[in-house]
């Protein structure tokens, strides 16, 4: 009987315990969320519903994007609200579908190469010596490359797929976020709590994990919003030039299909067809343009001081 309600006792704890949790996550998402100027409050929402429109993209369309529904370059109207392409598939639900594609790609790069190649900066500037004059002189042949037509050339010979245009970005991103995390790496290591904390026995994985790492976030943060931009715009890109994976509808490839065609400029059509996935890319890098900013004036404080915020 005892044990019945120490174990339930104790579930009781580990329920309250989950539940500040999640208030103080929804009060710091809060508070953070009002410090945000009107721009970065509208790129919140412009982010969320262009996530809501690729999370949702079944139940918000008529019709599969890979299926001829209709007759070829059908106007807009009540069976298709955007209209059809040349083939006659539904251009709304391309739109729908291919921000999965653009979110993904974004993502996926901005994440891998942002955190990963920060991970790599922190590591190399606590460590120093050899590993640290190594990855600085990989980081400055990165950096020195010329990007876009490195990429366009990878691409053409690994061939059009997904997986292979987010190795290319990962390999032409990861080393700006590598050696700003290097810079605040070799900054930070040389305060009084962490040399204390060294001689007192800390070990590295210790510092870095409970020092180094929660100060140099915020700005991988930052970072990763600015790569996922970068990402975007690389993979629309390539999809417009054709290099991009041809069985996904990717927005860059809606317009490579519709430049593609030879009368677009001298009939009505691209008004129902070019015209959607441009806006939808053009909006999508506003959003993530205005959020960045916001979380830059916010995460960093030094540039609070020089703004007087």
């Amino acid at each position: 009987m005892t044990d019945n309600i120490s174990v339930s006792g104790y579930a009781r704890i580990i329920a309250y315990i989950q539940a500040l949790s999640i208030y103080k996550l929804n009060l710091n998402l809060n508070n953070t969320f009002s410090k945000f100027s009107t721009e970065g409050k509208v790129g919140v929402i412009g982010i969320l519903v262009i996530i809501l429109m690729a999370v949702f993209a079944p139940m918000i369309t008529f019709y599969p994007p890979q299926k001829i529904t209709g007759d070829s370059l059908e106007a807009p109207g009540s069976v298709h609200i955007l209209g059809t392409d040349e083939l006659g598939m539904d251009i709304w639900s391309q739109i729908c579908y291919g921000a999965r594609m653009s979110l993904t790609i974004g993502l996926a790069v901005a994440f891998i190469s942002g955190f990963g190649g920060g991970a790599l900066g922190v590591l190399a500037g606590y460590i120093g010596g050899h590993a640290d004059q190594a990855l600085m002189r990989i980081i400055d042949v990165t950096m020195a490359l010329p990007s876009f037509p490195l990429l366009i050339v990878i691409s053409a010979f690994l061939g059009p797929s997904v997986l292979n245009v987010i190795l290319i970005l990962v390999l032409f991103s990861w080393a700006k976020p590598a050696r700003i995390a290097r810079s605040q790496t070799l900054a930070i290591k040389k305060n009084s709590y962490i040399i204390a904390a060294r001689n007192y026995g800390a070990s590295p994985f210790y510092i870095l994990r409970k020092h180094i790492f929660p100060e140099v976030m915020p700005v991988l943060f930052v970072l990763v919003i600015g790569i996922s931009s970068h990402a975007i715009i690389a993979e629309a890109g390539l999809a417009f030039l054709g290099l991009g994976d041809p069985t996904s509808k990717s927005w860059g490839m809606m317009l490579n299909s519709a430049t593609s065609f030879r009368s677009i400029y001298f009939t009505p059509y691209w008004q129902w067809w070019l015209l959607p996935p441009l806006f939808m890319l053009i909006i999508l890098l506003l959003c993530l343009a205005f959020i960045s900013r916001d979380m830059e004036r916010i995460l960093d404080p030094k540039l609070k001081i020089k703004k007087g915020i």
